[in-house]
């Protein structure tokens, strides 16, 4: 009884892998409709009864502001081009820091972002880490890196119910994504580490000083012959 109870649990592991890993195949061409988080922002608000609504409208590769990748590169992940969904440096720094300060510093890269956000729940767990590294290992392989920052471009959280650019711009600068310019890029990835906190419209001096490091950092990436390296190695 034991015997048949452990391969019926190793055989439903195995095909809930399996179709994770399809799943991450067929999303290298399909444009998710929605993320995990999404869903976890409706159903908490559900739990709580606010009137919520998300607001989202995906934008192709072409049509998503070079001014915005390059600073979301520079504020996030800026071995992006060069690494394989892991940050090994930046992982260590952030161990370091964490065990001699009360704050605590993330390390993720935009792939594993990505991951999370597609997905997986926000909250910290070694387990959710775990699952994490498991779809960032596949996206990787599957994906291109332009692919990972399209998906990341339209899916992240800029506000309350705002996830992507198009909606980020809308709401925060009252334009399309196209519309934007370099100092409203840089404000918009400046305020993605607490988006829900933050506000790229009005920012405090913080927003603004890290706004300013942003710009520092995609001219020191080489701006947009960034991209055009960051094509070069998908074509490799």
């Amino acid at each position: 009884m034991l015997t048949n109870v452990l391969r019926t649990v190793l055989k439903t592991l195995l095909a809930l892998l399996a179709l994770s890993i399809l799943l991450v195949l067929l999303l290298r061409w399909v444009n998710p409709p929605f993320s995990a988080l999404m869903l976890e922002r409706q159903w908490a608000a559900t739990l709580t009864g606010e009137n919520y609504h998300s607001k989202r409208s995906w934008l192709a590769w072409p049509a998503l502001p070079d001014n915005l990748k390059m600073a979301v590169i520079a504020g996030e992940d800026q071995q992006f081009a060069d690494h394989y969904g892991f940050d090994i440096a930046a992982i260590r720094a952030a161990l370091a820091h964490n065990q001699d300060s009360e704050s605590i510093r993330g390390a993720s890269t935009l792939s594993q972002q990505v991951a999370k956000n597609t997905f997986l729940w926000s909250s910290r767990s070694w387990s959710r880490k775990a699952l994490e590294a498991w779809f960032t290992l596949w996206i990787e392989l599957f994906w291109s890196k332009e692919r990972i920052l399209e998906v990341y471009l339209n899916s992240a959280e800029w506000g309350p119910g705002i996830f992507g650019a198009q909606a980020a711009a809308q709401y925060h600068f009252q334009r399309n994504a196209a519309q934007l310019d370099n100092q409203q890029a840089y404000l918009l990835a400046a305020i993605l580490p607490s988006p829900l906190q933050r506000s790229a419209s009005q920012p405090s001096a913080a927003t603004a000083q890290r706004a300013n490091w942003i710009a520092r950092q995609v001219r020191q990436l080489g701006g947009n012959h960034y991209l055009k390296a960051l094509k070069a190695s998908d074509s490799d």
